[in-house]
């Protein structure tokens, strides 16, 4: 008899969480104006919010802060880090900011300007908002599989090359600032972009003379996928792939919450050295000297170490198998989502499970409230509030999908916690014809408003 699936780690230290009543979380979402975003955190049971910074290092990882040098100019945990990034990733120069955002930041204010256009696929909320904040547009160029939950496609996360292409033709080639590729590709349900199409993207690129910048905060589980699903890659380690899929690429942004396993950090690499030096001037002014940009010398350290650990096999199987774990409970409970499951989160299918419900009343949103109402669970809305108004119109954008994400924090819940999130999800589906109504936007912030919004129920 074969062994059963295994964690490739054993637990060292445990946090204690507490299960609330209904009548607490209905009480409690109703003071945070229906914003999953404004619960505290003693307020949750199990929070799959996001995860970004929520993951559990290891104990190298924590050794590793021990080790952080705290200088402020030319530290040891830079040049840790700058090794790491260049024998894993394959880029010469780089820039450590404090966050994914804040490195987007820093790139896009050398990049991109007023009236430019930026294609790609499915540009993850803070891209967007980065891009729209400068007067720009984001283009979506994202296969029209990806919007299509009930199909399966082994690389929804992949670049339409005909809309890429149309926009390169159509739009003045100054005004392109550069192609964006996400891996994985958060906003169409965490799915993989193929090795294939990062490839045929990089010679559309260099047909048009245009820079390729991967967003890449996932790009550790987009490897797996290519690994699992790609002919010619089943027998190459997660390092070479990753190597390759960096081989396509002129520069990235990186949240290194998400697959370095840390709870704060990020940076930008890039090949250019004028590039470099052009973004370091921003660097300096928005998140701190070249040598530290707004992290400590410990989390460098922490960072360089979730590097490498992240680009393991063993580490990755377990991650994504959790998310097919809980993927097949839905299943089983016939509950709507992106299929196939994807690398980081399950994205429910809100409008499927509410299709009753005004798109004006925001499915997704609904939906969430109603899961944590039901089990103190906290997912987010990836649907109509996160797609924003249109920056000219002011008009809300109705996105072809609505999603609840719950995203799971990377070893940190077992999988009796995603037993509970599959029979709380049930428990809401079984009632699905009694939610009628959902929520108004009382007060919202220009740009970027799901973190802040505030509504009221209809």
């Amino acid at each position: 008899m074969n062994l059963p699936f295994a964690e490739s780690y054993k637990i060292k230290m445990v946090e204690p969480i507490r299960r609330s009543t209904r009548e607490e979380r209905e009480q409690w979402i109703k003071d945070a104006k229906y914003n999953l975003f404004n619960l505290r955190s003693d307020q949750v049971y199990i929070d799959l919010l996001t995860d970004s910074g929520t993951g559990a290092m290891s104990d190298r990882q924590w050794s590793e802060m021990m080790l952080g040098d705290e200088s402020y100019a030319g530290a040891s945990s830079y040049f840790k880090m700058k090794n790491a990034i260049s024998k894993i990733l394959g880029f010469e120069h780089f820039l450590p900011t404090h966050q994914g955002r804040a490195a987007e930041n820093v790139l896009f204010s050398v990049l991109v300007k007023p009236g430019d256009f930026v294609p790609g696929n499915s540009h993850f909320d803070t891209t967007k908002g980065h891009i729209e904040f400068r007067k720009a547009k984001a283009m979506d160029c994202t296969i029209d599989e990806a919007f299509d939950t009930e199909i399966y496609h082994p690389f929804k996360g992949n670049i339409d090359l005909n809309k890429l292409e149309n926009v390169l033709k159509t739009v003045p080639s100054e005004k392109i600032s550069f192609i964006i590729v996400t891996v994985t590709c958060n906003s169409s349900g965490g799915q993989p972009v193929s090795m294939q199409n990062l490839r045929e993207v990089r010679q559309m690129a260099d047909k048009y003379g245009k820079m390729v910048v991967y967003d890449s905060a996932r790009f550790a589980e987009n490897a797996y996928f290519i690994k699992m699903r790609e002919e010619g890659y089943a027998d190459k380690s997660i390092k070479e792939i990753v190597k390759e899929m960096f081989s396509y690429a002129d520069a990235m942004t990186m949240s290194s919450k998400k697959d370095a396993i840390v709870n704060m950090g990020g940076f930008i690499a890039m090949r250019d050295e004028e590039l470099w030096r052009q973004a370091s001037v921003f660097n300096i002014m928005f998140e701190g000297y070249v040598t530290y940009g707004g992290m400590s010398g410990r989390d460098m350290n922490a960072l360089a170490q979730g590097l490498d650990e992240g680009t393991e096999f063993d580490y990755l199987e377990t991650r994504i198998k959790q998310i097919e774990y809980l993927g097949s409970r839905l299943e089983e409970f016939g509950i709507p989502f992106q299929r196939p499951v994807g690398g980081h989160a399950i994205f429910v299918d809100a409008k499927r499970i509410l299709p009753n419900l005004p798109k004006e009343q925001y499915v997704a949103q609904t939906l969430g409230v109603e899961l944590y109402v039901e089990a103190g669970i906290r997912g987010v809305e990836i649907g109509t509030i996160l797609a924003d108004r249109d920056p000219v119109t002011r008009e809300n954008r109705y996105p072809i999908l609505e999603f609840l994400r719950l995203a799971i924090p990377r070893r940190v819940y077992t999988n009796n916690h995603m037993d509970v999130v599959a029979v709380a999800l049930k428990n809401v589906f079984d009632r699905r014809n009694k939610i009628t109504s959902g929520f108004n936007i009382v007060r919202e912030a220009p740009i970027m408003r799901h973190f802040t919004v505030e509504m009221e129920r209809v």
